[in-house]
């Protein structure tokens, strides 16, 4: 079992793939976490400091993508996720430089304070490119509010909106805010573009509003977690055509491999645990 979903699965609209997986973006995205936000007293400096972090976060994902284990274990293709316009243009650039990897852009609702009035312009620059495959990772997450609620709901009703007019499918992130996040991709058409709900944990009442917008449920490391009896039972019943499996890289790591980064290569035990309780596989 490789993830492989229907003729709509979001994970291969352009690139062809039906493997969805989320390795390194969110590696480059905790990196650029431990380094300071840089000091954008101009546009020009702040394009500067900007560009390096790309360069230089594209360098540091590509010496991870070469020599690893996932083409061994059966990992074809893979989408690195954007987190903000930083790791959008990273993401982006390790695309055009490996073949096997595709790229999607956006930001994650902890970084829509952050949005400036040019990074839709170039989102939809970075959107141009066939290597960009879907829009995200964007949607609510009332958990952390790193961004206040409101400044969230407004911008992932603005990024669905740029993701219908780019005809990309979206990676929807919701963590404890449910009603407002099925609401809003009701409200915003955004069955339009399709897509998936990442590291899907929710319950059984997200489950069936999300696979009756037409979305796709994705499922991580969590499924092999001997607490996630329900996320289990939700995946079992969940139709063979609408799942999908992902690291959220460098999260979530699978049994059983706890303790060490994920990686794209342990997305194999989750499509394993899948496999022995689906009633289509088993």
């Amino acid at each position: 079992f490789s993830g492989r979903g229907g003729d709509g699965d979001a994970s291969h609209t352009r690139a062809g793939q039906g493997l969805y997986v989320q390795p390194i973006a969110r590696c480059m995205q905790h990196r650029l976490e431990q380094t300071p936000r840089p000091d954008a007293r101009t546009e020009t400096a702040r394009r500067q400091v900007t560009g390096q972090h790309v360069v230089r976060l594209a360098q540091a994902a590509r010496a991870r993508v070469q020599g690893r284990p996932q083409r061994e274990a059966g990992v074809d293709a893979f989408v690195s996720i954007g987190c903000d316009l930083t790791t959008s243009q990273a993401a982006a650039a390790l695309a055009d430089h490996y073949p096997f990897v595709y790229a999607s852009v956006g930001v994650h609702p902890h970084e829509v304070k952050h949005i400036q009035d040019d990074w839709y312009d170039e989102f939809r620059r970075l959107a141009k490119s066939e290597k960009v495959v879907a829009y995200g990772e964007i949607g609510l997450d009332y958990h952390y509010n790193h961004s206040s609620p409101n400044e969230q709901r407004d911008r992932f009703r603005e990024q669905i909106q740029v993701a219908r007019e780019l005809k990309l499918p979206v990676i929807i992130h919701t963590r404890e805010a449910q009603e407002d996040t099925v609401a809003i991709l009701r409200e915003e058409k955004a069955s339009e573009v399709g897509g998936v709900f990442h590291c899907f944990s929710g319950d059984a009442w997200l489950a069936k509003e999300a696979l009756d917008l037409g979305f796709h449920l994705s499922f991580s490391g969590i499924l092999t977690f001997q607490s996630a009896t329900a996320l289990r039972e939700i995946a079992k019943n969940t139709p063979l055509d609408r799942l999908l499996i992902e690291t959220d890289c460098p999260y979530l790591t699978p049994v059983p491999y706890r303790g060490k980064r994920n990686e794209p290569a342990y997305v194999a035990q989750v499509a394993k645990q899948l496999a022995a309780i689906h009633p289509e596989l088993s």
